[in-house]
């Protein structure tokens, strides 16, 4: 069973968020979901000083089964984006939580969001 991490907020498309105070926040994919792609070989992100859109693409996660579209799960301005992710690929698969987030995001406006409890109800995961 997939970890979910408590404390975090979570997008329908497997999407995590942490807020790093009332605006800014650390985004990146969840256990579930690099469980289900397999090994990840290759990341696209959007650039710093991009605008992304809640629920609108923004990137995509390419692995050794599949090319899946990012979805932002809120609107807002990147403000940084992991060098480390897009060299080694597999820090997603290895450290979801950590060492493998995506992007960090002046928050604008939230999309839909789901608890760690109610994600993890949804997609097998656990807490």
């Amino acid at each position: 069973m997939s970890k979910v991490v408590p404390g975090l907020q979570y997008s329908a498309e497997h999407e995590w968020i942490a807020r790093n105070g009332s605006a800014h926040a650390t985004v990146g994919v969840s256990a579930v979901a690099t469980d289900a792609l397999g090994d990840i070989v290759y990341v696209d992100l959007p650039e710093v000083g991009a605008t992304i859109t809640a629920g609108e693409p923004c990137g995509e996660i390419e692995s050794t089964k599949s090319v899946s579209e990012l979805f932002a799960p809120v609107s807002g301005e990147i403000t940084e984006v992991n060098s480390a992710v897009i060299d080694d690929p597999a820090l997603v698969n290895g450290d979801p939580y950590g060492l493998g987030w995506l992007f960090k995001v002046d928050v604008s406006a939230d999309g839909p969001l789901l608890s760690a409890e109610d994600y993890a109800a949804a997609n097998g995961g656990a807490l």
